[in-house]
């Protein structure tokens, strides 16, 4: 009798579990709203300069400076870890990495995350996703998508292959996964056929519902390929590295250990991806090549929505899922906390309720996107996000927003040479803290030194504003329920590697040295 007893209460308990969680999905209303249709599309890897209306010497971003112009343009939008898999959950969940503990690109998320796109589902949206989904090694459709267009893992640009100059990891031959029917055949160029499928998603509804549509792009992830009608436009233009690029004392004198060694890696310009040969500006020029295709896309996007007569109505929102390093502090690629790195273009438009040309400057990030949609969507967002919503700085209402926020990334065995670092990113000032290391942090003062060239760590002056912010950094890893690391299980290859014929082990810093614990 025992056994059964227990057996029919563990089924009201997991019942009642179900209902709760159901009844979850129902946000309130907003007085004075309406839900508007809203196309996101995610870009991978775009750095947060790299856009023509920034005044870029070469590159054309013709549709990207019309978003900028019609729309609002966020100059300090970041991600609060600098990695595709994290990223991306914290856009759905509105969650801080340690919150949804997606921390790298091969452990599969939780099946206990709520999704944004499932509130609005239930708020009587029609969704879809359309792209690279690359949480965990699978194409399954998931929970808050009507609507399921996705390829495993990176994909590739090309169903041949053809234009890629080395094996990325994750890279598959699969095709596509269209709601549960997986080895659909990837016809043509990646870029241009997941705009295919999203217009024809879009073109198809037969429903008054209101859409969303998420398009989550694979370019400009590397190897970068462009389009053939794209390739080699700019081969020949300059590329000047960053002002942190060169290897000189002045650059890296009062740097950490691990990034002085980390230029000699899979990861630094010196070793880029584990090339003997590798160019750094051959793959800066490849990079603003595949870029063509994606701006190219949001103009086709547009021309659908001003032929339907929904252009003026429907919220377009652009951004990149972490930034990219070519050359800043010698590093290549992401995961770090530097500007390069976090940093991430976003625009967004709707001209019914965006003024043209709104520049916001306060600091928005990854965590707030789902917050924000949902309150374009005429819904309450739930209180259990860490992100909030700042569609109230768009309006420009006077709102008490943030002066700080948080950045997390946990050391991952695939890639040993960046280790885990939590950073608080004020409107001035950046505190990093790096764990599980023996090495030194670092404090910038981003308003006189935007590079981040001059590490205050040791600097007398700053000594009580780095108690400060350190204490600031625990606080909100408390109020966030951060204080613990997550830990998954390690899956993938590995790359430790360092060229013998390229740059040498750092040295400890002179200050670390002492022939007693006070000195000298």
């Amino acid at each position: 009798m025992l056994p059964m007893i227990r057996t029919l209460s563990l089924l009201l308990l997991v019942c009642s579990l179900t209902v709760t969680r159901a009844a979850d999905l129902t946000l309130p209303k907003l007085p004075r709203s309406k839900p508007r249709n809203i196309i996101f599309v995610l870009a991978d890897d775009h750095r947060y300069d790299t856009m023509g209306f920034l005044n870029h010497p070469w590159l054309k971003t013709p549709n990207m400076d019309r978003l900028a112009k019609n729309g609002a343009y966020f100059p300090k939008a970041m991600v609060t870890t600098s990695l595709c898999s994290p990223s991306r959950a914290s856009i759905l969940t509105g969650l801080y990495a340690h919150n949804h503990r997606v921390v790298d690109n091969y452990n599969p998320v939780s099946p206990d995350l709520t999704f944004f796109p499932q509130y609005l589902q239930k708020a009587g949206y029609e969704t879809a996703f359309f792209g690279k989904w690359h949480m965990g090694e699978t194409d399954e459709p998931q929970r808050g998508f009507d609507q399921w267009v996705v390829f495993k893992g990176q994909g590739t640009y090309w169903p041949d292959g053809h234009g890629t100059t080395r094996v990325v990891p994750q890279t598959a031959y699969d095709g596509f996964n269209i709601n549960g029917k997986k080895g659909i055949p990837q016809k043509g160029y990646i870029t241009d056929e997941l705009t295919d499928y999203a217009l024809d998603w879009l073109g198809s509804r037969k429903s008054g519902k209101p859409f969303f549509a998420y398009i989550s792009h694979k370019a400009v992830h590397s190897d970068f390929v462009p389009h053939d009608r794209h390739k080699g436009m700019y081969k020949d233009k300059p590329f000047n590295p960053p002002l942190t690029f060169p290897n000189t004392p002045e650059n890296f004198d009062d740097k950490p250990m691990w990034l002085r060694n980390q230029r000699n890696s899979r990861h630094g310009a010196d070793f880029g991806y584990n090339l003997p040969n590798f160019d750094l500006a051959a793959y800066y020029r490849r990079y603003c090549e595949a870029l063509l295709a994606v701006d190219e896309n949001l103009g086709r996007l547009f021309k659908w929505l001003e032929q339907k007569k929904l252009l003026d109505s429907t919220l377009i929102v652009y951004m990149g899922d972490n930034g990219f390093q070519f050359g800043d502090h010698g590093l290549i690629d992401k995961r770090t906390a530097y500007e390069a790195s976090i940093r991430v273009p976003l625009l967004m438009q709707c001209p019914d309720i965006l003024k043209p040309g709104t520049v916001i400057p306060q600091t928005v990030a990854n965590i707030d996107i789902a917050p924000t949609l949902l309150e374009f969507a005429g819904l309450k967002p739930p209180t259990n996000m860490d992100g909030r919503s700042f569609l109230p700085l768009i309006q420009g209402k006077n709102v008490n927003w943030r002066e700080n926020i948080l950045y997390e990334y946990y050391w991952e065995q695939n890639y040993p040479q960046t280790p885990t670092m939590h950073a608080v990113v004020g409107e001035r000032y950046k505190y990093i803290r790096y764990h599980g290391l023996w090495d030194v942090n670092e404090l910038y003062d981003l308003q006189n030194d935007p590079n981040e060239r001059k590490n205050l760590i040791t600097d007398a002056s700053q000594q009580d504003r780095i108690k400060q912010m350190n204490t600031q950094l625990f606080d909100m890893l408390d109020q966030s329920h951060g204080n613990n690391l997550p830990l998954l299980r390690d899956r993938g290859n590995v790359f430790p590697w360092r060229n013998p014929d390229k740059s040498k082990q750092a040295p400890f810093p002179d200050w670390f040295f002492r022939r007693t614990e006070h000195g000298p």
